[in-house]
């Protein structure tokens, strides 16, 4: 099991890096051609994209992953349940686009959510075989597929941008993405099955997919509120700089943690009998995630206005404190995400719907009191929340992860300690540095920051870090993430 997860992180995690790093080329090509407009217009027809995608039967499929036997039947139920949910969504998203478009006061919308809704009808080619790939902790053909589809979203991005497309570059990229994903996972999966569209006999299916939706539907309003919300008060412009300050931020949890996720989830399910390999895997995981997440925030904190200079140009500079608010809320949310996993795996998804639904009430309510302080404002909802989120979620999941709050302590200070020495390092720096070009004080403030952070983890986290290495050569079983 031990070397089926490592090959298994090695490839979800690495083909995800990879992947991002080839979309970043394009990404940040992209957003100097496009406009903080073009982006707030984007941002607005996520939120309709995001609760499709939460009714898109996912947590049905998750369903197959969690169960120890399967069958040819209950698949192909979940097959049909998949095909039925989004076509149906796809023609709901046509229909109701000019209500969207009202809302946000943006005509344009209505054209944009039309195309968009071209992406469910690849859907079920996509969560299917994902799901049953997973079962069998094979992120091999999934990263191979997603490889593909990243370069093809990196191809059309900058092509449409060039050619003046403007914000529909941004509706297109994605169809591109998803639609080569559905493809290539057909062609290496090789996963074919006949869908069947009677749900006799899917009790236990439905149960588990049901509670898992309820969760996500929390998710969706907990994740989602602050644009809808944003979208209603501010014009594209401002939504557009909000929009593009969380991107940056939340990359590590939007890309990297999810992949992560993907692994331990089926990891923790097949594990499930032993309540102490569970704690101790989720503890070993969470210091390995943090030892690289907290440097993250903590050094995008400190280095972010001559990133954005540098990365994406003098027009997006109003983003910079945004991001200083931002980064310091995402430790906290990089906590709240890693429990889910564990608690579903372990039969409990009850815990994740009951913390979803706490976040479903405090994060739009601070939203809702931000959004009239301006972006500003939004940024400090996010601070404010998610520490009280993550007190919820731990309390909640702790005890049937089987990890104590001291356990929890343990696993996070020593990253934490070295990281916040290292900010201090930079921002010291970055004070005495002469005037010079952002590229120049990026790359020495990176440098520093690399320097400075190997330096103090050798001093406050050598074991995590040994751990860590160990892992990576396959000296010794790695953890469940």
């Amino acid at each position: 099991m031990g070397v089926r997860i490592r090959s298994a992180v090695i490839w979800r995690s690495g083909s995800q890096i990879v992947g991002q790093a080839v979309m970043w080329m394009s990404t940040f090509l992209v957003l100097r051609l496009l406009t903080p407009a073009d982006y707030g217009l984007f941002a607005m027809t996520q939120g309709v994209l995001a609760l499709a995608q939460i009714l898109n039967g996912f947590s049905f499929a998750a369903s197959l992953v969690q169960a120890e036997q399967l069958d040819e039947k209950r698949v192909g139920q979940v097959f049909g349940a998949l095909i039925l949910m989004n076509g149906s969504i796809a023609v709901a998203q046509f229909l109701c686009a000019p209500l969207a478009a009202s809302y946000f006061h943006q005509p344009l919308l209505v054209h944009m959510l039309r195309v968009q809704s071209l992406l469910h009808l690849t859907t079920p080619f996509i969560i299917m075989p994902q799901a049953l790939l997973s079962r069998d902790i094979n992120f091999r053909t999934q990263g191979r597929a997603n490889l593909a589809a990243a370069l093809a979203g990196a191809i059309t991005a900058p092509t449409c941008a060039l050619a003046g497309m403007g914000v529909w570059t941004l509706v297109l990229a994605p169809l591109a993405l998803f639609t080569t994903r559905a493809i290539m996972l057909g062609l290496l999966g090789r996963w074919w099955i006949r869908p069947r569209f009677g749900m006799k006999g899917a009790g236990a299916t439905l149960g588990y997919g049901g509670t898992m939706l309820i969760g996500d539907m929390l998710w969706f309003v907990q994740t989602q509120s602050d644009v809808i919300i944003a979208g209603r008060h501010f014009n594209p412009h401002m939504v557009g700089l909000y929009a593009e300050g969380l991107f940056l931020t939340q990359i590590l949890i939007n890309k990297f943690v999810p992949a992560l996720n993907d692994v331990a989830f089926p990891a923790y399910a097949r594990m499930q009998a032993d309540r102490q390999a569970v704690a101790a895997n989720f503890a070993k995981a969470l210091g390995l995630i943090m030892l690289v997440a907290l440097p993250c925030y903590v050094g995008l904190a400190a280095t972010v206005e001559p990133l954005v200079l540098t990365v994406m140009g003098p027009k997006w500079i109003e983003v910079v404190p945004l991001v200083r608010l931002l980064a310091f809320a995402m430790p906290f949310l990089t906590l709240h995400i890693l429990y889910p996993p564990a608690t579903n795996a372990l039969g409990r998804p009850r815990i994740s719907v009951t913390s979803a639904g706490a976040g479903a009430v405090l994060l739009p309510t601070s939203f809702m009191i931000g959004s009239h302080f301006g972006p500003i404002g939004m940024a400090t909802a996010w601070l404010m929340a998610t520490p009280v989120l993550v007190l919820i979620s731990s309390t909640l999941s702790l005890p049937v992860i089987g990890l104590s709050w001291r356990q929890l302590g343990s696993a996070i200070a020593p990253p934490l300690l070295a990281a916040l020495c290292m900010g201090a390092v930079v921002t010291g720096l970055d004070r005495l540095l002469p005037p010079m070009l952002p590229v120049s004080r990026l790359g020495i403030l990176i440098s520093t920051g690399v320097i400075a952070y190997a330096g103090f983890v050798a001093l406050v986290a050598r074991p995590l870090a040994e751990r860590a290495l160990a892992a990576l050569r396959g000296n010794r079983p790695p953890a469940a993430a």
